[in-house]
Order: C-alpha cells, then structure tokens, then sequence
C-alpha cells in the first residue's frame, strides 16, 4: 500500500501563521491555483482512494485536483482544536499571557483537544482504517499538524522534530505504514 499525504493549499493571508484549527476558512486565490498545479501532477498517479478532512481548506484543495476518485470526508484526520486559542499567532498568544519553555509545555498549554488525545486519533484512524483499505494507492488531503504528527509516530521521532520538518502549502510527503 502506498500513501501519499497532501497538505492542504494556501488560505488567505490573514489565516496564514495562526493556530488555525478547527476554523472552516476557504483557499486563497493562489491556493486554488496551487492546488490545480499540485493536481496535474496528482493525476498521473493512478490513485484507487481518497480520504479528505472534512474542512473546507482540504476539500478545495482536493476538488481542484478534479480527481474523480471514491473519497471519504472525515473529521478524524482534521486538525487539532486550539480552543479559545484558535485563528492567533504565536505572538498573540503569548500577549494573552502564555509563556513558552518548550515545545511540548506550549502543545499541552494550548487550550482545545489534549495533545495525547489528538495524537490517538490520528494513530488510531491511519492503522485502523486507512491501513485496513484494500485499495493499494491512497491520497490523504489533510493538515500540516495531522501529516507531522504521524510522521512523529511513523518515523519514531520526537514531535518538537516532526513539527521542525517543512511542510509548505500544497506539498506532499510518502509515507509507509508499519506495525505498530
């Protein structure tokens, strides 16, 4: 089985940089046409599947593919919810009186779904579903937080390391599923 792991293209400025989370904002302009260019290539790599977040950023991305694949919508590979801490940046958490010590503290400090609880259900949706699929291609459209968190758990690297790794808008990374 070969997965490939598309993050979703660019949304609008004012998004870019922030705890996005859970927010249903749309592609930008240059995210759609992002999104179309990153598709051509897309097409020619015999996909049997799709899963797709369930948010409007990963299903535009995914409709300018014009893939027409089976998919499967899913609230399971969103990103995390940062809570009251959704749609600000860094800094304006910090302002909000937050101090960061490192990189794990400031995950768990962060209001919304608990780090440990997000993490089981991105490990439990890639080796209990997507795994289990009988198709031997399949394309996941999701988040830079949902891809870098199953690289930690794939790749057996700390999540300070998986966050580290560069993840542009509309960039895709392989990943090989092994047991646990």
């Amino acid at each position: 089985m070969r997965i490939t792991l598309v993050r979703h293209a660019q949304v609008a400025k004012e998004y870019q940089g922030k705890y996005n989370g859970l927010i249903d904002i749309s592609l930008s302009k240059e995210g759609v046409n992002e999104a179309k260019k990153l598709g051509k290539t897309l097409q020619k790599r015999g996909f049997d599947k799709v899963y797709c977040s369930d948010l409007k950023r990963a299903q535009e991305t995914l409709a300018a593919f014009e893939l027409n694949l089976p998919t499967i919508y899913s609230k399971e590979i969103c990103e995390k919810s940062w809570g009251k801490h959704e749609g600000k940046s860094f800094a304006e958490i910090e302002a909000m009186g937050l101090q960061y010590e490192n990189f794990e503290q400031w995950v768990e400090a962060l209001d919304g779904e608990r780090y440990e609880e997000y993490k089981e259900r991105i490990k439990n949706y890639f080796y209990s579903t997507i795994k289990n699929d009988d198709a031997k291609n399949i394309l996941v459209v999701t988040h830079a937080g949902v891809i870098k968190t199953l690289l930690s758990i794939v790749e057996g690297i700390s999540l300070e390391e998986a966050f580290s790794i560069e993840l542009p808008y509309a960039s895709e990374i392989k990943v090989h599923l092994i047991k646990e």
